[in-house]
């Protein structure tokens, strides 16, 4: 009998759409905003998956929380169900901390959980305090921000490595736990920190690894081009430019007189920005009251590849349905381009992801008039 255990934080992701970029401390106020669950979908979709794959369940046993934490997200058949934990109305980090001790006393092999790096970093410290930071994680991804190397590449590539790893088909490797430093970024400034190491089941395939910090000297010029070329080519009076977040893509807004965030989605036409910190709903009223092209400029996370699906779930299905899929152009310096073999797209609805994958390449702009074209990859 395998014994895996289950672990989701349901108020992960929360903030997403609504530009919170993050969800920690802030799960009433999102929720009081509209905000719906993300996190517990997602793992539902996840373990549908896992049940359409495995034609025999009877050796696994599944623990988990009664509650909020886990049983509430579970209505597929992925094996025997057992519970060692009580979670319901708002749950803390303590909450996680007691359900991670609950589960090694149980004795489970592997870990599935649903969040983001914050929950991330709460499991990792749970377990290297109980003296079991070689537990190999499987990260379902649920939450807004996701740079640490355990989570899967979508709900679906998680079902996938948790099969592999069943069948004795995966080693089981080392990974950083990475997460943006928070007192940082309150100065200002943008910087993943890395806070541990973890176990995962190693799947280049599946897994998306961890994120790449690109430090190259010598390409401001190359930045100005790329400013010089959105100037030039694409700040019209009759577009509409979405920005997406970044470094790259804040000193190149910075670059054509503009003022944007850092881990925000803004908008401008022409040289008047007409949006700053955008969540979905502005999104989407700025989307119907343009009368033009529309250009969603995004930089794909550096050695991940992700262009939709990590730090910009402002972008929902139903923004990128009004503003279309070709409208998307992927901005990248050379050097980052070393770090990103194909361009990963996660939305969050499969059908949307079909017409992604139905592109096959996307341009991705690098210079100033100098694109290449990139394989997508829909996990």
């Amino acid at each position: 009998m395998t014994r895996i255990g289950l672990l989701v934080n349901p108020d992960a992701g929360l903030g997403g759409r609504l530009g919170l970029k993050g969800s920690d401390g802030q799960a009433e106020y999102a929720r009081s905003q509209g905000a719906e669950d993300r996190a517990g979908p997602r793992i539902k979709d996840s373990l549908a998956h896992f049940a359409r794959l495995r034609k025999d369940t009877s050796e696994l046993e599944w623990v988990t929380s009664d509650g909020r934490m886990g049983t509430d997200w579970i209505d597929s058949e992925i094996g025997t169900i057992s519970t060692t934990h009580q979670s319901s109305g708002l749950t803390t980090a303590e909450d996680t901390t007691h359900l991670i001790q609950a589960l090694l006393e149980a004795e489970i092999e592997l870990l599935v959980y649903g969040g983001g790096d914050g929950t991330t970093r709460d499991i990792v410290a749970a377990l290297e305090s109980a003296g079991r930071g070689n537990l190999p994680l499987i990260g379902v991804p649920c939450g807004v921000k996701m740079h640490s190397g355990c989570f899967a590449a979508s709900p679906k590539a998680a079902a996938e490595v948790l099969s592999a790893w069943i069948d004795g088909e995966l080693l089981v490797a080392n990974t950083e736990v990475l997460d943006l430093d928070e007192e940082i970024y309150r100065e200002g400034r943008w910087v993943v920190r890395m806070y541990a190491e973890a176990m995962t089941p190693a799947s280049p395939r599946w897994m998306q690894g961890t994120k790449q910090r690109v430090e190259a000297s010598g390409e401001d010029e190359i930045v100005e081009g790329l400013a010089d070329h959105i100037r030039e080519i694409l700040m019209r009076d009759t577009r509409l430019l979405i920005w997406g977040s970044g470094g790259t893509l804040r000193t190149i807004g910075e670059m054509v007189g503009l003022k944007p965030t850092v881990l925000g989605i803004d908008a401008s036409v022409g040289s008047k920005q007409v949006g700053t910190d955008l969540n979905e709903s502005d999104l989407l009223r700025l989307l119907s009251e343009h009368d033009g092209e529309v250009t969603i400029l995004l930089s794909p996370m550096g050695g991940q590849g992700f262009l939709i699906g990590r730090g910009n779930l402002q972008l929902s299905p139903e923004v990128l349905r009004n503003a279309g899929i070709d409208s998307v152009l992927g901005i990248c310096t050379p050097a980052k381009l070393l770090t990103v073999r194909r361009l990963r797209i996660e939305t969050g609805d499969s059908k949307l992801d079909s017409e992604f994958a139905a592109k096959r390449y996307m341009k991705v702009l690098q210079g100033y008039r100098t694109t290449r074209v990139l394989p997508v990859a829909v996990d």
